[in-house]
């Protein structure tokens, strides 16, 4: 399939899709990986593990002219070696996804929203955000999964270590559409606190969430 979407926001920003549908020789063939990054996919067992990471190089090469080296701070974060260009990269099973920007830190997230995101309500969310979900089962399992995304989506945004979802990154109360705008709050430990408008899509049972700025 290859190049699943790309758009550019009205802030610059632009967002990049693959939906992975390739063999794994056929991405790596794509992908034209840097031997350094070969030899580190090569280490993963997992297959599906192994396709994403090539899926995110395939699309690497379809979104920048020059060939860019991936590489991760110590805290995960991936910057490119010889670009200024900041990134942020999300993966799962059937797609990956990055959003770059020239100047603005940013923060990108997706999941498949046939998994089940019971969990999430325990582990993320405070007890404001409980009491804004939903009592439908389908509705409340979107809304957990868009509560996770937009959460690690300024997670990664900060780039700081030990964060705790709950307490730490407040979402304002919204309703699932197909896409739309979010508010979050991301509260630091000294009590100091940011406001972040995130963006979300919805597409073949996944969603997209992402903040710039």
């Amino acid at each position: 399939m290859g190049l699943y979407l790309r758009k550019t926001l009205d802030n610059k920003a632009e967002i990049s899709v693959w939906k992975i549908t390739e063999t794994e020789d056929e991405l790596i063939k794509l992908s034209s990986t840097p031997t350094d990054e070969m030899e580190e996919i090569s280490l993963i067992r997992n297959e599906n593990l192994r396709k994403q990471r090539l899926a995110v190089r395939a699309l690497l090469n379809e979104v920048f002219e020059d060939k860019v080296y991936l590489s991760h701070h110590d805290n995960g974060k991936p910057f490119l070696e010889n670009c200024i260009t900041n990134i942020s990269i999300t993966h799962t099973d059937r797609y990956v996804a990055i959003i770059t920007h020239q100047e603005e830190d940013l923060g990108i997230d997706m999941e498949c929203i046939d998994r089940d995101f019971t969990s999430v309500r325990e582990k993320a969310l405070s007890e404001e955000e409980k009491e804004d979900l939903d009592d439908d089962d389908e509705r409340l399992n979107e809304q957990l999964a868009l509560y996770w995304c937009a959460k690690e989506a300024i997670f990664k945004r900060m780039s700081q270590n030990k964060v705790d979802f709950s307490e730490q990154i407040h979402v304002e109360h919204f309703n699932p559409k197909d896409e739309g705008e979010l508010e979050a709050t991301f509260i630091h430990k000294d009590g100091y606190e940011e406001e972040f408008e995130l963006e979300y899509i919805t597409f073949d049972r996944h969603v997209l969430v992402w903040v710039v700025g």
